[in-house]
């Protein structure tokens, strides 16, 4: 059954959600609540954006609502001047799943860690992505357990010294954007916590799509892991190791845009190359539409541990039918085939009689 047979919607991830017609402003998705993180969270910059971006989306507050798990990002709902779920660790994306299938008037957003989305909570995630729901997850990736003072966590570096791992930590690093490819997720995207106008457009794109949207956003954590991505934040550095996408455009990047993305032809995967020496007719023009994620996935494995490449922007955007449309749509035709009957479901088959 497909979503043409259903005449389910395919494009537009606010369709049936109330619209405001009034004007509203940042100020209007403050809280009262005193905003508590350390001083120098990136988490400060990611709630400005988002408190800054909601007003564009034209929704009335009582239908956005924000799911968080536990850690420091998931103090984000109270924050925020709409609904919001403070919820269990790892579980944020199972309560927003629930709400998204139920409450198709609802505009649901997961705020979530990289310890609590990919450890206790990346079951989770992996079949929310695969699913498809219609949900946006925003994914906090500091590299590091700031809640609990300085654990490693799923992102971390192999030999990162934490509290945990004294000689340095033996697990070998989730790449974020990697594993949501490979659950076929169908919005991915990656961000910096400082970069405020990329970080907005991905934010905008993600609330447009229907379907899941799972957006890595590199937040810097002062007291246990500062620095993290400080050198993709340094003049110099920022220009030779950020590789922005564009869809449509050539993937170019560099402070001239003297380097580009080439198709290897040894490994069947993406490369950098200068592009004096390869020319531009052989660089790769991105195209987040592809439905194969295999070309979406070669882009994320440009991206190390090193940032020595670092990709950011929208990865992948394809249309497939949402979970919560598909399940809502079973439901109304099994009532429209077969209406319920309670006393028939009691007295089916599937009942026997226990002798005295």
């Amino acid at each position: 059954m497909t979503a043409i047979d259903l005449g389910l919607p395919t494009l537009g991830g606010l369709d049936g959600i109330p619209t405001f017609d009034g004007k509203q402003t940042a100020k209007d998705y403050k809280s009262d609540q005193e905003v508590r993180w350390c001083p120098g969270c990136g988490d400060y910059a990611v709630l400005a954006a988002v408190q800054g971006f909601m007003p564009q989306l034209g929704l009335k507050r009582e239908n956005i609502v924000f799911v968080s798990g536990i850690g420091c990002s998931s103090r984000f709902p109270y924050y925020m001047n709409t609904y919001g779920v403070h919820s269990i660790h790892g579980r944020a994306p199972a309560l927003a799943t629930g709400l998204a299938v139920s409450r198709p008037d609802l505009s649901v957003w997961v705020v979530t860690g990289d310890g609590d989305a990919l450890s206790i909570g990346g079951n989770h995630l992996m079949h929310t992505l695969r699913r498809n729901v219609n949900l946006k997850i925003l994914l906090f990736n500091n590299r590091i357990y700031g809640l609990t003072k300085g654990q490693y966590s799923p992102t971390s570096e192999i030999g990162k010294v934490t509290k945990s791992t004294p000689m340095g930590s033996l697990d070998n690093p989730f790449n974020p954007v990697s594993l949501a490819l490979g659950a076929e997720a169908t919005f991915v995207a990656r961000t910096l916590d400082s970069d405020r106008k990329q970080l907005t457009e991905v934010l905008r794109a993600a609330a447009e799509h229907r379907g899941t949207a799972l957006v890595e956003i590199y937040q810097n954590c002062p007291i246990f892991n500062d620095g993290a991505f400080e050198v993709l934040r340094e003049p110099g550095e920022r220009d030779r190791r950020i590789i922005p996408l564009a869809d449509g455009q050539p993937i170019l990047f560099g402070a001239e845009q003297e380097y580009g993305v080439v198709r290897d032809p040894a490994t069947g995967g993406l490369s950098v190359c200068k592009v004096a020496e390869v020319g531009l007719d052989a660089v790769v023009i991105h195209d987040a539409g592809l439905m194969d994620p295999s070309y979406a996935f070669a882009l994320s494995r440009l991206t190390g541990s090193d940032l020595a490449h670092t990709v950011t922007g929208v990865f992948r955007s394809v249309n497939r039918p949402s979970y919560d449309d598909l399940a809502r749509a079973q439901v109304k035709q099994a009532r429209e085939t077969k209406p319920a009957d309670l006393q028939a479901l009691l007295r089916g088959n599937d009942t026997w009689t226990v002798a005295d």
